[in-house]
């Protein structure tokens, strides 16, 4: 019979091995094969909802996928990386007033050929960026509402695939994508009982778990916006932002 999880099967808060601020401080040093893939790496934590605002924007899905592309080797090429400052606020709003600016250039035709940088176009989870855009509301939510609930999203998801990492790590990856769905808060006892049934575990060991992840879940989101933010004394209210932004 698999056992509770125990007090030392879930690590302490620690940062991720890649952060925000310190790829993209990485990525603007130079052209060297580093900066080259931490290119990539903020490639694949930002790329959705940088294609969600530049798609509300008015671009076409094409277009949208070559200035997505074309926005982060721009962010090398033209050395623009070099003017992040962490002291200076959260990545989110550095990030989206470099967009800001990309998108007002008119260059796009002149260098469509040379768009992508020879980067490839990165996609986290494998779907075309339309299919996934596709599942966007449809509303008349301005592009800066709409990036940044994709952002939320985006964070929440990078958040649940440290967790699950975690657990993999610790030999529970079976337990944790049973009780996932818990997460979130479900409160229905019948999904606690078949998942009880399921991993051979008792109503109360079981709701000690999922306790005990939410509480893992919290830190390891707490970890992740504060590695987009300024500083400490901000993540907080980032996180209430970003919640807020998911319900409207």
């Amino acid at each position: 019979m698999p056992e509770p999880w125990p007090e030392s099967g879930i690590a302490g808060p620690r940062a991720f091995a890649t952060t925000h601020w310190s790829v993209v401080l990485a990525a603007g040093r130079d052209d060297s094969a580093s900066s080259q893939g931490a290119l990539e790496t903020l490639c694949r934590a930002c790329w959705y909802p940088i294609y969600v605002y530049v798609r509300r924007k008015g671009h076409a899905p094409d277009d949208a996928q070559d200035l997505t592309q074309e926005f982060f080797a721009q962010l090398i090429t033209k050395q623009h990386l070099r003017r992040a400052d962490r002291e200076k606020g959260k990545f989110r709003t550095f990030l989206l007033a470099m967009l800001d600016c990309f998108l007002a250039r008119e260059w796009r035709d002149a260098h469509r050929q040379k768009r992508g940088g020879g980067l490839a176009f990165v996609s986290l989870d494998q779907q075309l960026p339309e299919q996934r855009y596709r599942l966007e509301p449809v509303d008349a939510t301005t592009p800066e509402k709409t990036f940044l609930r994709a952002w939320a999203l985006a964070v929440l998801q990078r958040t649940m695939e440290a967790l699950e990492r975690e657990c993999e790590a610790g030999g529970k990856g079976h337990l944790f994508r049973e009780v996932r769905s818990l997460l979130a808060g479900e409160r229905d006892g019948r999904a606690y009982a078949g998942i009880s049934e399921r991993v051979g575990l008792s109503a109360g060991a079981l709701r000690v778990t999922v306790h005990r992840l939410r509480q893992r879940y919290g830190d390891l989101l707490r970890g992740e916006i504060a590695q987009t933010v300024a500083g400490s004394q901000e993540v907080e209210e980032e996180m209430r932002y970003l919640l807020t932004a998911l319900r409207q």
